[in-house]
């Protein structure tokens, strides 16, 4: 199963600031969202299965769970997006249920050795931009260090870039070799989330546009 990774939106409650959840994902989702990842870094299990069976239930792009393999699985999302501290994808595939996709964060050489070895989905490389939406992403490693990182992913894997990741900037990502881009903050914690996302997903489509010609 294919799916389209031109526009990941991160919706995290801590960046919605009490705003409604599934409200703000259907927004992204109006503004052309591809697919959606629900982060709750501070909640429990449960609290992140309701959440995640609301969301699963209200959309119609494919849902990813950060990090909770477990909690994914229950709420028979799509996919979990895991990190080097978190479980490692081999031994996720050995339960996983068929379809079930595993995407991983590539931020160093020797997470993309890693990652090249584990066989992901796809890559989510960075931070590329300063990002204030994840505490310990470290310093950015910009576009030149996003090339140097895609470059290592084998032929054919989707990478996408994460970190600080605006309207602006977004174009530049693809140009760089992006299949698409993970977003968090410039969506989610924008006043208008859908107009948001659409004025991303436009650059990223019109930088993919330039990309084939």
């Amino acid at each position: 199963m294919t799916v389209d990774l031109r526009l990941l939106a991160i919706v995290d409650p801590d960046v919605l600031r009490g705003g409604d959840l599934v409200l703000a994902a259907r927004a992204a989702e109006a503004g052309g969202a591809t697919a959606l990842q629900l982060r709750m870094k501070r909640a429990g299990a449960g609290a992140m299965l309701a959440a995640a069976r609301r969301l699963r239930d209200e959309l119609a792009v494919p849902l990813y769970l950060n990090d909770r393999a477990d909690v994914a699985w229950a709420a028979q999302a799509h996919g979990v997006h895991v990190g080097a501290d978190d479980l490692p994808v081999e031994a996720l595939r050995l339960v996983a249920p068929r379809g079930f996709r595993i995407g991983v964060s590539v931020g160093t050489p020797a997470e993309a050795a890693a990652a090249r070895r584990a066989g992901p989905d796809y890559w989510s490389v960075g931070s590329v931009f300063a990002t204030a939406s994840k505490a310990d992403a470290g310093a950015p490693i910009g576009l030149p260090g996003f090339r140097a990182l895609a470059a290592l992913a084998p032929a054919g894997m989707p990478v996408i870039g994460i970190g600080g990741i605006t309207a602006d900037n977004a174009g530049s990502l693809i140009q760089a070799g992006a299949r698409g881009v993970a977003v968090i903050s410039a969506i989610f914690a924008a006043a208008d989330v859908q107009g948001a996302a659409k004025r991303i997903r436009e650059a990223v489509d019109q930088a993919l546009a330039g990309r084939k010609t």
